[in-house]
């Protein structure tokens, strides 16, 4: 059974797709994998974020998403997204993709946006796309110690880099406040020979490892 097939099935009688949001998904599907050993600054990551009504994973749910490009080591406003989730969840969802397409996924605080992300896209999208995912929790104190040394709240790393948004607390202006700091990130991964997505994902791993977590 094809993916768009496992969708119509799985949303039943819900409002069907609209035919842009299934070109979308249709676009994503046929998009190669990301080549994760190039440089990067000839690569693109996209900044994601949430906005949800809590920080409980058992019982909270997500309004919506936000996302910035970040590519060739630069960022442009017109290369973000943002969608509240009502009242169409996949359409927000679809459109997400149509912005991320398969590269690598830059986030703060994985455990949380990761996990509130997949289950949406499996709820409403009947599956789970799989992107690298690259957390700025672990790598900001992995490659800035002598600012804050150990996992820190997005503010307080906001406050260390002098980082202001349009809007705090907001799918979209946290992620271009993310995305600024992900420029950070690129640039000080150089000096640490770690100079391409999959390299941060393994410096990332390895800096887990050592805080047993």
């Amino acid at each position: 059974m094809s993916w768009l097939s496992r969708l119509k099935t799985a949303r039943g009688s819900a409002q069907p797709l609209s035919p842009q949001a299934e070109r979308t998904l249709r676009a994503w599907h046929a998009l190669p994998e990301a080549a994760l050993d190039r440089p990067h600054f000839e690569s693109r990551y996209v900044v994601v974020n949430t906005e949800a009504t809590g920080l409980d994973l058992e019982r909270d749910r997500l309004l919506a998403v936000g996302a910035v490009g970040v590519d060739g080591g630069l960022l442009h406003s017109p290369d973000a997204f943002y969608a509240p989730l009502e009242p169409a969840p996949a359409e927000a969802l679809a459109g997400l993709l149509g912005l991320t397409g398969k590269n690598p996924l830059v986030v703060f605080n994985a455990s949380f946006n990761r996990t509130l992300l997949e289950r949406a896209f499996q709820t409403q999208l009947a599956f789970t796309p799989s992107f690298v995912w690259l957390d700025l929790y672990f790598l900001l104190p992995s490659l800035f110690p002598e600012k804050l040394a150990r996992p820190a709240r997005l503010g307080d790393w906001m406050a260390a880099f002098g980082i202001e948004t349009f809007q705090r607390h907001h799918a979209l202006g946290d992620a271009w406040a993310i995305a600024q700091l992900f420029l950070a990130v690129q640039a000080r991964a150089l000096s640490f020979a770690v100079g391409t997505p999959a390299a941060l994902a393994d410096h990332q791993h390895a800096f887990r490892r050592k805080l047993k977590v």
